[in-house]
Parts: C-alpha cells; structure tokens; sequence
C-alpha cells in the first residue's frame, strides 16, 4: 500500500511501514557543455582508433566522382551500362571509406579496393572526375594503407614494463 508520507511493503503476511517519502531515483541534469564535451571525448576517441582521414578523403574523392557522373535517367538508360561507370566506381569509393570507419582492422584490404577504385575511374568515369575525385581518392586510401594502431606513450610504456608479471 502506497502512503503521502511513506509506503508499506507485505512480505510474508507481515507488514513493514518504512518512514520517510518515497523512494525516487534522481536524474542527473547534464548541462549543453557537459553534452558536447561529452559528444567531443567521444568523437575524438572514434576518430583516434581507426583511420578516419584516410576513410574520409575516400568518400570524398567517391562523392567527386559521383558527382560528376550524375546525369538524367532517361539519358543513363538510352547509353545502358556503359554511363553507369561513375555511379559504380563512385560508390564504390564511398563505401569503400565508410567500410574503413566501421571495420578498421579491414583497412588494408579496403584501402588496396578504393585505389583500385579510384585509379580505374580515370578511364570508366569522366576522367575520374576530371582527376579531382580520383586524386582525393588514391590519397585517402594511401592513407589509410599507411594507418598504423597508435603507440602508447613513453611514460606509459615505462610504466607497463615497471608492474611485475607484465609482458612486453
């Protein structure tokens, strides 16, 4: 039974009046600052544990392509799959770098797909988006070919070999 000033548990035929109001679970008013500070520790977090530049040129050099291989339906179905060239190497850069954020320990295999993706778009898509879009996208995947996990740092590291029974 429920009171203003408490409440009664039954248990076991037997009742237990508790004194004081009820109990209420606070919740913890975050201010702005505190959210974006918050949304900021965690975006650098993601954006330090994976190769997220390298990703980032690629999707970009993908959208440059894409970008330029847009054209009307009507004219993309009157030359069939020949116009579709841009639309294919064009996302596939894009997923290529967004496969890369998702899933980093795939980025040599993914880094090796979009230079694939972005050098044969030279000659299946406007000239790779006139060389802009396959220049941002072989310079995203080399970057992301080159990411490497980042190395903890020299006080820490003396610290790990200092604790007895650590392996180096």
């Amino acid at each position: 039974m429920l009171s203003d000033e408490g409440y009664v548990a039954m248990l076991s035929d037997a009742e237990y009046e508790v004194d004081g109001p009820l109990p209420t679970r606070k919740r913890r008013s975050r201010s702005l600052w505190q959210r974006v500070a918050g949304a900021r520790r965690w975006f650098r977090a993601f954006r330090r544990t994976r190769p997220f530049w390298g990703g980032t040129w690629m999707m970009v050099g993908g959208w440059v392509i894409l970008h330029y291989a847009m054209a009307p339906l009507q004219l993309l179905i009157a030359h069939g799959l020949a116009s579709m060239g841009g639309y294919l190497f064009g996302g596939g850069l894009m997923a290529c770098g967004f496969v890369v954020w998702m899933a980093p320990k795939q980025r040599f295999t993914f880094g090796v797909i979009g230079a694939l993706l972005a050098i044969a778009s030279l000659i299946g898509s406007n000239l790779g988006g006139f060389f802009v879009g396959m220049l941002v996208g072989v310079i995203g995947a080399s970057m992301t070919l080159g990411w490497g996990d980042k190395k903890p740092r020299r006080r820490d590291r003396k610290r790990a070999a200092s604790v007895p029974g650590a392996s180096r």
